[in-house]
């Protein structure tokens, strides 16, 4: 296949990088999980997990829980990881303390 790309626009250029960017994650994907599947079958056939064999813990889905509320708009709430919300870091200028906001 070739491609000139001295007569292509910086959009086309720009679209043909986006979807040659998802090609080579859908394919990374596809391989990681064959290679996956392969491990784990050959695991099983010596009686083993594949987590027995890497000591890996299974993976939780789902959302942490929220932590603190606004006090002021209880529809806002953090999770108390990552960056403070502007309204903590407000409240907390103010005097108060994240237990005060603690749900």
């Amino acid at each position: 296949m070739t491609i000139n790309f001295d007569k292509m626009t910086l959009k086309e250029m720009r679209d043909l990088q986006g979807k040659l960017d998802r090609a080579i994650n859908s394919y990374e994907d596809r391989k990681r999980r064959e290679a996956i599947a392969a491990v784990e079958t050959m695991a099983r056939e010596h009686g083993f997990s594949l987590n027995e064999l890497t000591g890996g813990k299974t993976r939780r889905a789902g959302t942490v829980p929220p932590k603190y509320s606004n006090p002021a708009d209880p529809t806002m709430t953090w999770t108390g990881r990552g960056r403070k919300p502007r309204w903590v870091q407000e409240s907390l200028e103010r005097g108060k303390s994240l237990d005060d906001l603690l749900i």
